[in-house]
């Protein structure tokens, strides 16, 4: 019984709708950065007047300028984490509770596979659509970069290391969410979830980012990956990149030992 196959094609229902929602985001948003940039000093002083606690909200720093393209792209990556770590949590709440909710757990795991079998050809699948998103986010990216900068230049490295991050995020609320639904009895509405994580996080760490200090920032994958840091500085945060590692793997571990023990509910 191939499950990876299966899975696959289960993800494949609405991950087009994933990928076509990540285009449309970056192209409408970066459709308005010619405008934008027609007047730099103008931008500028436009920003000046917006609340300072509002800026720092969306990864804006007193660095970062709308009229330059990694400055407005800046803006414009901070929506696409949210609809990423959507998608991820997703994923992540979906991996187990799927066959309790649609009641087919007893026809997958009478079949001649063991659960360890099941388990990574899920997990795999699940990683194949988070990679699809991916590619997508980089395609999309840089294509939209690319039509709309007009005659402004970037530093492509830093846009690489910000991109580059994305598996990192991803994988992140993935973990979260399997391992709350191996540690739940039953999850009836996984985009509920979903959405209160991702957006829970993000409005946790614009908290933090008002009132400052690390303490709430090191709950939050939005602080571990802020866009305005990596472009203006070219580089990931070491330290917080580590910790995010760390959460997932302890994350998987946990929840690849509590789903081989975990007893599943059925009909």
């Amino acid at each position: 019984m191939n499950i990876y196959k299966f899975e696959i094609k289960g993800y494949f229902r609405t991950l087009w709708i994933w990928v076509l929602s990540l285009f449309a985001l970056l192209f409408m948003y970066m459709a308005f950065y010619p405008i934008m940039s027609e007047d730099a000093m103008m931008m500028d002083k436009i920003l000046e007047h917006y609340p300072e606690e509002l800026l720092k909200a969306f990864g804006m720093g007193e660095s970062i300028s709308f009229a330059t393209v990694l400055g407005y792209f800046t803006f414009t990556f901070v929506f696409v984490q949210l609809c990423l770590a959507v998608q991820s949590a997703y994923y992540g709440f979906n991996f187990l509770s799927v066959e309790e909710r649609e009641l087919t757990a007893d026809f997958l795991y009478s079949k001649p596979v063991t659960r360890r079998s099941i388990f990574f050809q899920k997990y795999f699948a699940a990683a194949t659509a988070l990679l699809i998103s991916d590619i997508a986010v980089w395609i999309g990216s840089f294509l939209a970069i690319e039509i709309f900068r007009g005659d402004n230049s970037y530093e492509i490295n830093n846009l690489l290391i910000l991109l580059a991050s994305i598996p990192i995020f991803q994988v992140f609320f993935f973990s979260v969410g399997l391992i709350v639904t191996t540690l739940s009895k039953k999850i009836s509405s996984v985009i509920s979830y979903a959405m209160a994580l991702s957006f829970g996080l993000y409005i946790l760490n614009a908290i933090r980012s008002i009132v400052g200090g690390e303490l709430l920032g090191m709950i939050s994958p939005y602080y571990y990956f802020e866009p305005g840091y990596i472009l203006m500085h070219g580089k990931l945060n070491l330290k917080l990149t580590m910790i995010a590692v760390t959460i997932i793997l302890i994350s998987n571990i946990i929840g690849y030992r509590l789903y081989l023990k975990r007893n599943i509910h059925s009909l």
